[in-house]
């Protein structure tokens, strides 16, 4: 794990969940290029993460079966294509059919994710999965700037040109800069449809990846009630500012580029769990800090920003942690711990969308607030009573025989087969 080669993987992550996200500020440009609403125009976002899920699913635990190296540039190369079809496409079911094969296929940065984990060694992989999240949510962060820009300049058609040419650029630099071998252990000969049922036996076999998962369901189902709910507090009665501002409030999460290699060496030094204990604390002090973000006016407004930043570190300081304890338990699953826990963390995801909604509408902003301070608490509580479960012993290794033409298993007879016959 070079220093170049961290930085072009980095920049894969960023390339792969900015596609994720890019349409999403182009909505409007692509109902006035094809001439439909802006609510069917949103379908495309839409099916882009349905995509991203099946994606997640089905390609993620190939990982672990292929060799990373050709996996990740036919991913690569399938997602630049798609971009520029995309980019071609003539009415809008054909960019929304489309758009869910983009999905399918850009989940280059979970596949990028357990791949450098095999590469980095065991003292700084918490350090090099920091950098990566680093550019995942750089790519989140500034994709909507930079589709937006570029497609109020040249029509919504050029961010999905622009973007293909990128990542087919970037998938022929991989396969120059990328070594041959990308994994500790040898890829597994497990059947396909076996491959896919994986995640589920780990999780049932696996107390730590159900732990880390868990934490990760709940601080993730509280960051997306809040997210999801924030537009509405930003543009209702209270500020009364327009659909820009939350784009501008987003981009201060950009602070978390710089936060997150920190706590992966934070984690490298003293382990996982101190801090998630950390990240838990942050998860609950940024409730009481966005309670008290909600009166409106300058002053809110900055500790709304305040308290949206809070959030955004603890949660991706916890990823990191959570991730590194995952990709520990085994060198050889590394991609389909990755697809459990991460459906863990989508799902919690989604729940909290939907339930910050109905948050919303029965407290306003401050059941919103309420909802996070009772999904921290419930993963504060699960991490303060856990019992670290005690290693089994090591069963001594079998001496080698001292005499005779045998040779112990511990220790493979060396003679040439010639001689022993």
């Amino acid at each position: 794990m070079t220093r170049r080669l961290l930085l072009l993987l980095s920049l894969t992550c960023a390339v792969g969940v900015g596609t994720i996200y890019f349409a999403q500020a182009i909505t409007p440009l692509i109902a006035a290029g094809l001439g439909t609403s802006k609510d069917a125009a949103a379908s495309v976002v839409t099916a882009t993460q349905i995509g991203y899920t099946v994606g997640i699913f089905l390609l993620v635990p190939l990982g672990d079966r292929l060799p990373g190296r050709p996996l990740l540039v036919a991913l690569l190369g399938l997602t630049g294509l798609e971009l520029l079809a995309a980019g071609c496409a003539p009415t809008l079911p054909v960019l929304v059919v489309v758009s869910f094969a983009v999905g399918v296929t850009t989940v280059a940065a979970q596949v990028v994710s357990p791949m450098a984990a095999g590469l980095a060694p065991a003292d700084r992989r918490g350090a090099v999965l920091g950098t990566l999240l680093s550019g995942s949510t750089g790519g989140m962060l500034l994709a909507r700037t930079f589709s937006g820009t570029l497609g109020e300049w040249l029509g919504w058609r050029a961010p999905y040109l622009a973007a293909g040419a990128l990542t087919l650029l970037l998938a022929a630099a991989l396969t120059r800069a990328l070594p041959a071998v990308t994994a500790v252990a040898p890829p597994v000969r497990t059947p396909y449809r076996a491959l896919l049922a994986a995640p589920l036996r780990l999780l049932r076999t696996e107390p730590e990846l159900r732990r880390s998962g868990f934490y990760q369901a709940t601080v993730f189902a509280g960051f997306s009630a809040v997210w999801t709910c924030l537009p509405l507090l930003l543009t209702g009665p209270r500020y009364g500012l327009g659909a820009p501002a939350v784009g501008l409030v987003a981009l201060v999460g950009a602070a978390t580029m710089a936060c997150t290699p920190f706590a992966g060496r934070v984690v490298d030094r003293r382990g996982a769990d101190p801090v998630n204990l950390a990240a838990l604390l942050g998860t609950l002090g940024s409730a009481a800090v966005l309670l008290a973000g909600g009166g409106g006016g300058a002053a809110g407004l900055a500790v709304l920003v305040a308290g949206t930043l809070l959030l955004d570190v603890a949660m991706q300081s916890g990823m990191i942690a959570n991730k590194t304890r995952v990709y520990d338990l085994r060198a050889d699953a590394r991609g389909r711990l990755n697809t459990a826990y991460m459906t863990f963390g989508y799902l919690g995801g989604s729940v909290g969308s939907w339930l910050g909604l109905r948050a919303h509408a029965l407290a306003g902003w401050p059941g919103v607030c309420a909802l996070l301070a009772l999904l921290a608490a419930l993963a504060l509580a699960r991490h303060l009573t856990h019992r670290p479960s005690p290693r089994p012993a090591r069963r001594p290794a079998r001496r080698p025989a001292r005499t005779g033409a045998c040779a112990s298993p511990a220790e493979p007879s060396t003679t040439p087969l010639k001689s022993r016959t």
